[in-house]
């Protein structure tokens, strides 16, 4: 018998991987132990990173709001970003931030999406969902759902056209874009544009080649994975009974979904269930844009942005929803 060959690893990309000692450093791996530093680690960013400025100078208003979350839950908090000189019938975006279902919060990534507000594109608005594992599923799903419905009810006073109603997010939070569009088509409501999907957290089951590769390397190794499934999941992770909202890898009809964005970096943990979820909803009739970049760790782009591979990824993805909130012409419709 033939032994299993071992998970091999493709290289990092030589000026991202200069980079991955600072990062690890200010990111060491989680646990039940080093949660909460992790926790505050994120509130305050990277080291050297400035926060954002949510303005953009003056060019787009800041607001939040208490919504009603889901039926017996805590009001879900909104950051509603528009462009200053707002007009009707805007593009929107709506976003679900990262961080491994554990950590996080409503400005975590949103540095991505302010630039659509600030250029009058798009409004924006970021949902604060409820951690685990103090908050186990379905309550990080559905206070995004929540969220969700109530932009969707509120589309007029926010001066959005709502045919044009995207949701994205970034590694778990583009997990949760995910489960969120599978909770919108099975429930009728609302109907979206479009799903971005920003090397998202798909598949609790840690059986795929990339999801055994990395082991204290990288961004968001093997044992990182299994801490986040695990504190939204708790013993069922793994098992037979998780439900496509939770991972949406396990949803079994891909059918109906609206025009998905998918990357991923060729070196991380989510590479194949990414690569798998794009698979599927191309053989349902989903239309997808694809991209791996090789010598990617997970979160790359964000984490490293002027790299060149970085800038590259950003633009076709920038290109991507651009096109999607300013349609050019008949043909781009179909966008």
């Amino acid at each position: 018998m033939n032994a299993t060959p071992p998970v091999s690893r493709p290289p990092f990309d030589p000026e991202l991987s200069s980079v991955l000692p600072e990062i690890r450093k200010a990111l060491p791996g989680f646990s039940a132990e080093t949660l909460p530093q992790m926790r505050q680690a994120m509130d305050d960013g990277l080291p050297g990173v400035e926060p954002p400025d949510l303005t953009a100078g003056g060019r787009v208003t800041v607001e939040e709001r208490n919504v009603p979350g889901p039926d017996g839950a805590p009001d879900v908090t909104l950051l509603i970003l528009r462009p200053a000189q707002a007009t009707a019938h805007l593009g929107a975006i709506y976003h679900i931030h990262g961080g491994g279902m554990i950590v996080g919060n409503r400005t975590t990534g949103i540095e991505t999406f302010l630039p659509y507000a600030a250029d009058g594109l798009a409004t924006v608005v970021s949902v604060e969902y409820r951690l685990a594992p103090e908050n186990p599923h379905p309550a990080p799903v559905e206070d995004c759902y929540a969220g969700l419905v109530w932009t969707a009810q509120h589309a007029a006073e926010l001066g959005i056209d709502p045919d044009k109603l995207m949701v994205a997010g970034t590694s778990a939070g583009g997990g949760l874009a995910a489960a969120t569009a599978l909770l919108a088509r099975d429930r009728q409501y609302p109907a979206l544009s479009h799903q971005v999907l920003v090397c998202p957290m798909l598949d609790d089951r840690g059986v795929t080649p990339s999801s055994q590769m990395l082991e204290d390397d990288g961004v968001w190794d093997r044992n990182d994975n299994l801490f986040g499934w695990s504190a939204l999941l708790g013993e069922s992770r793994g098992g037979d009974d998780v439900s496509p909202y939770a991972a949406p890898a396990r949803a079994e009809d891909l059918s109906g979904l609206p025009r998905t964005y998918l990357d991923c970096g060729s070196s991380e943990t989510f590479r194949d269930e990414i690569l798998d979820y794009a698979h599927r909803l191309s053989v349902a009739g989903v239309s997808v844009d694809l991209h791996m970049w090789g010598g990617g760790f997970h979160g790359f782009d964000g984490m490293v942005p002027h790299a060149s591979l970085s800038r590259a990824s950003s633009a076709v993805r920038d290109d991507f929803i651009r096109r999607a909130l300013q349609p050019r012409g008949p043909a781009a419709q179909q966008l």
